[in-house]
């Protein structure tokens, strides 16, 4: 039978689909990792790795073992952290999730007072794109996200946690300067950036766009939102930043001011997103419920959601 340890050295291979890469993730040699996946196909009698100078290339039953593999080691896992969690609430390591255009100006919201109230609870926090970040869900890899919502998935458990509002950002000489708060009229045909195609922020951005009458500008998005920010201060366009964001970055940017815009203002939805089967879901919703009594009483920029 294929030892665990075996089937962490074929999804590493089928992650990386490089031998020394593969070797570095799962800690040992590369000597070492080749022979156990020699000593693997031996076992299965098939062969799962084709091996060559020039690259790493699954073979079809490899591929689909590699699925299965790490289907099992995520059920694996969720014994442990089931063990785990009925020695203590929150006090082992949760590995986190979290957006780019989001983690830097959440946590240091939360992390600190999370600290204080639960010196034992450790967070390993990830940050990526949208779907890397699901797939980690998805495979085991991390435990839960801080995620825009609303996102569709049979096997995910949602919760809200937070409205945040976006701003529009424009030049510090621009027009809008004027007007606190800004009309929806005032949009109109402007030009406004997005971040780059693959974040949630870009398609939100677009159907505003539509939805106000302004131009998404393609030639140029930003690759994050400082670059967002920068670029709207040097006159090519403005931008909707998120709140978070313009409390930390903006407000501080002597070349560009934020305003809202009248009546209900956009907003994205940011709630947590875990497995749906996962052991450890009592810790995830009692978790839930501190970062929002954490957000309700020091962070005026977003609604809590009850």
């Amino acid at each position: 039978m294929p030892t665990l340890q075996q089937l962490r050295y074929l999804v590493a291979v089928a992650e990386t689909l490089h031998f020394r890469r593969a070797a570095e993730l799962t800690h040992v040699t590369q000597p070492t990792l080749s022979g156990q996946l020699r000593e693997l196909e031996q076992k299965l009698g098939v062969q799962l790795v084709e091996r060559s100078r020039a690259k790493v290339i699954l073979t079809p039953v490899g591929k689909e073992i590699a699925a299965r593999g790490r289907t099992v080691l995520r059920d694996v896992q969720g014994i442990v952290e089931l063990a785990k969690h009925g020695q203590s609430l929150l006090g082992g390591t949760i590995r986190i999730g979290v957006l780019q255009s989001l983690g830097p100006y959440l946590l240091p919201h939360i992390l600190p007072e999370l600290h204080r109230s639960y010196p034992s609870l450790k967070l390993y926090v990830r940050e990526g794109m949208p779907q890397a970040l699901l797939n980690g869900v998805d495979d085991g890899s991390l435990d839960l996200l801080l995620f825009p919502l609303p996102i569709t998935g049979a096997d995910l458990h949602t919760v809200r946690l937070f409205r945040e509002p976006l701003w529009i950002v424009a030049p510090y000489d621009h027009a809008l300067a004027d007007k606190d708060p800004a009309e929806r009229s005032d949009l109109k045909g402007e030009t406004i950036m997005a971040l780059e195609r693959g974040h949630r922020l870009h398609e939100q951005v677009r159907e505003l766009c539509e939805q106000y009458g302004a131009n998404l500008a393609l030639d140029y998005e930003g690759t994050s939102l400082d670059t967002l920010r920068q670029m709207v201060g040097m006159g090519m366009g403005l931008s909707f930043l998120p709140a978070l964001y313009v409390r930390s970055e903006v407000l501080q940017d002597d070349q560009v001011i934020a305003r809202e815009l009248r009546g209900r203002a956009p907003f994205r939805m940011i709630g947590m997103i875990w497995r749906r089967h996962s052991a450890r879901q009592d810790e995830f919703l009692t978790l839930a419920g501190l970062i929002r009594s954490i957000l309700k009483g020091s962070v005026q920029e977003v609604t809590v959601m009850e």
